[in-house]
């Protein structure tokens, strides 16, 4: 993997890999054990996928209860971020974790959806390519105010739109 610098970046940022400032993590203890979903159950089931809630499910256990985080499509490289209890469906993704002091989750969900990775081969993509992308890492409290910026700017597209 190339150390080369992609673009530059003010003298206060710095380039870190995603797997330098995510921690991942197995969604094995948080799989679903029954696909019976129904509307009126509480804890939705996610895929990181197109569909990303896919039901809901009345399982009490192995429920992701440390937020927020963002699960990562192993086949794909769709991401979403979370910021609620939830179970998965499958074991085909990670769940990604901030190393906190570094990196703003919703930060790194953003700098995720700009990443360039070629997925057009089924395999797992997390521990091979993407988390050794590189990504510009400002200081945090400018990581909040480029946070909040894009979801401003989400805001004045969804109220264009309606």
């Amino acid at each position: 993997m190339s150390d080369e610098v992609p673009f530059e970046i003010p003298k206060s940022w710095t380039f870190v890999r995603l797997e330098d400032v995510l921690d991942y993590e197995q969604p094995t203890p948080y799989i679903v054990k029954s696909t019976d979903y129904k509307d009126d159950y509480q804890t939705p089931v996610l895929t990181a996928g197109k569909s990303f809630i896919i039901g809901y499910t009345n399982e009490t256990y192995g429920i992701k209860t440390e937020l927020p985080v963002i699960i990562f499509d192993d086949f794909t490289t769709d991401s979403k971020y979370v910021d609620f209890t939830f179970k998965v469906k499958s074991s085909a993704m990670k769940i990604l974790a901030a190393k906190e002091k570094l990196i703003n989750t919703k930060f790194a969900y953003y700098a995720m959806q700009v990443v360039e990775c070629d997925n057009y081969n089924h395999k797992r993509y997390w521990i091979s390519e993407f988390s050794k992308k590189l990504i510009p890492l400002p200081p945090k409290n400018e990581q909040v105010k480029i946070v909040n910026a894009i979801e401003e700017l989400y805001k004045y597209i969804e109220q264009s739109l309606n």
